[in-house]
């Protein structure tokens, strides 16, 4: 047996077989071959392989996903029996007397580089296809297993060095029971989408995907932050009763599931989740959202090899409208850049992503896309309580910019005679500490704020957020956060507008207390996180929180911040 210790990502144990994503060695040398046709059966004997996979994966993802990501699948398989592709192979090896690995890549690489080099958009999306169908071949010329986290049917705990948004989206629930990762932080995507799934999360461990291997029994504790490999029957016990333990305080939060959320002294506030897919929206039912605070629309663009349509995104759109029956839904129009990438896009590689052509800067270059998506969601919203919001917003032109498109769309929509709700909202995410200066200025044209505090902590404290040698400066509670976030709420309060919060600030036990009495309106925090988050408010009295906050505004450190919240809370 053997412990790891990571940072607790996702609350919950999990207890259960370890299944690695990791990539596997596709490296190989050039060989001179002698039997040139039996090279040649070595070839077709992993095609023939690659196309059986193909197909299950193709009838897995039609079954429980739908035929447009069974499409994906299904143009691989063309691929794979092409002879404009395959032949040249096999012609390479017999001319050459090479093996197979280097006439498959010197073959697939020669028409990747020219589809890539095509303006034509459905040639590029080609040369994605050849690039996943040949890793496949080759994984299987040499013997090596691709991972698939889409395929997997047994109860597992994913182990990996990360998991990319596309990675996470592709879990199945039912059989992932927990992560453990490598890197990463509290706020990484992997980390937020493990709590959305409401699945235990162990990050930033550093040698989870050295030190476990394939079918090890796994524990991971989401509540502290260990990670047990092989445990003894004994620990196993211990944490099955850890885990009882954990399932009856759940039960006990629950009881306040059709409950307001008013703190001590009748002051109330709302109590929003953060979904990423329609499919969240039970989460958000179960565990008593009074409303979503933030729809990540990214997830639609993911996992695809194209651009969604107007007509899916609306389907997406309307669908988590109705799910909430009325109340409101603050949707993040599309916020791609960072860690989030979309291969289809063909977008250059940056020195600095987190810092660069991202969110709304990309939306308003690429205004075909931003259009599609803004005409889909004001056509959804009659459909239920839709608010808009902008990412990434630095200035008040790339606000006013958004606004136009959005309002030119509506407009267009109008004159086609297609009913639009004329009580849409608009607002941007204060994610900039140079909004957050001049949020005084914002709210004079915006609707609402909402603070994205993962990046607003990593910009103001110049420290990134994925990076764990400087994640001691992911300080929540800094004074310099907490004054920011003051300006907002203040900002927003003297225009008579409302300010919320949406990064995982708001569903910080130690942050919540400061924030009420700051006067946050909204909270907006992964559903799992709302019931703990309300039974914690119900004790609070806002008049004394008040006192707290503008005591905290005046400390020095993160530690004083703490030791206050702590000393206010536990009377």
């Amino acid at each position: 047996m053997s412990s790891l210790m990571g940072i607790a990502a996702s609350s919950g144990i999990a207890i259960a077989k370890a299944y690695r994503l990791v990539e596997p060695d596709l490296s190989f040398s050039k060989k001179t071959v002698e039997n040139v046709e039996q090279e040649v059966e070595r070839f077709r004997a992993a095609i023939a392989k690659a196309k059986l996979e193909l197909e299950q994966i193709r009838d897995k993802a039609h079954q429980e996903l739908g035929a447009d990501k069974a499409a994906i699948f299904e143009a691989h398989l063309l691929v794979l029996s092409d002879p404009e592709l395959v032949n040249p192979i096999e012609d390479s090896i017999k001319s050459e007397k090479i093996n197979a690995e280097p006439a498959l890549k010197n073959t697939a690489d020669m028409f990747i580089s020219i589809f890539e080099q095509m303006d034509n958009e459905y040639m590029k999306e080609r040369a994605a296809d050849i690039r996943d169908v040949t890793k496949r071949v080759l994984a299987h010329l040499l013997g090596v297993a691709l991972v698939n986290p889409s395929m997997i049917s047994e109860e597992v705990i994913i182990v990996a060095e990360d998991l990319t948004p596309s990675d996470t989206a592709q879990l199945n629930r039912q059989f992932v029971k927990g992560f453990t990762t490598d890197i990463g932080g509290r706020t990484s995507h992997s980390a937020i989408m493990a709590r959305s799934m409401e699945i235990p999360a162990v990050v930033g461990t550093k040698t989870a995907t050295e030190t476990i291997n394939n079918g090890d029994l796994v524990i991971v504790d989401g509540l502290s932050g260990e990670v047990h490999i092989n445990p003894s029957s004994e620990l196993v016990k211990q944490y099955e009763q850890k885990h009882a333990d954990f399932e009856a305080q759940k039960a006990e939060w629950a009881k306040l599931v059709n409950e307001k959320t008013t703190s001590a002294d009748g002051h109330h506030v709302e109590l929003a989740a953060n979904i990423g897919t329609p499919g969240d929206l039970v989460g958000v039912v179960n565990n008593g959202g009074e409303g979503v605070g933030l729809y990540r629309t990214e997830f639609l663009y993911m996992g695809r090899d194209q651009l969604p349509t107007e007509e899916e995104q609306y389907e997406a759109y309307k669908a988590v409208l109705e799910g909430m029956a009325g109340k409101p839904v603050v949707v993040r129009t599309l916020d791609i850049g960072g860690d989030k990438e979309l291969p289809y896009l063909n977008l250059p590689k940056e020195m600095n992503p987190f810092l660069g052509f991202r969110a709304i800067r990309l939306c308003l270059e690429e205004q075909g896309m931003f259009r599609t998506q803004v005409r889909a969601l004001l056509r959804a919203s009659t459909a239920g309580n839709l608010k808009i919001m902008f990412p990434m917003i630095a200035t008040l032109d790339e606000f006013r910019q958004a606004k136009a498109v959005l309002d030119e769309e509506k407009q267009k929509l109008v004159n086609e005679g297609i009913a639009v709700s004329d009580n849409i909202e608009v607002g941007i995410m204060v994610e900039i500490p140079s909004t957050a200066i001049i949020a005084d200025q914002f709210a004079k044209e915006v609707d609402f704020f909402s603070i994205g505090t993962n990046d607003l902590i990593q910009y103001t404290m110049a420290a990134d957020r994925m990076n764990e040698r400087v994640s001691y400066l992911y300080q929540p509670y800094n004074p310099s956060i907490l004054r920011l976030v003051k300006m907002v709420i203040d900002a927003a309060h003297k225009e008579g507008k409302w300010a919320g919060m949406c990064g995982e600030m708001a569903g910080d036990e130690t942050a919540i207390p400061v924030l009420l009495g700051l006067g946050l309106d909204e909270f907006s925090m992964s559903a799992t996180s709302i019931l703990k988050a309300r039974s914690l408010i119900k004790r609070l009295n806002k008049a004394d929180m008040e006192k707290l906050a503008n005591e905290v505004l005046q400390m020095r450190t993160t530690a004083e911040v703490i030791e206050a919240v702590e000393k206010a809370t536990s009377k």
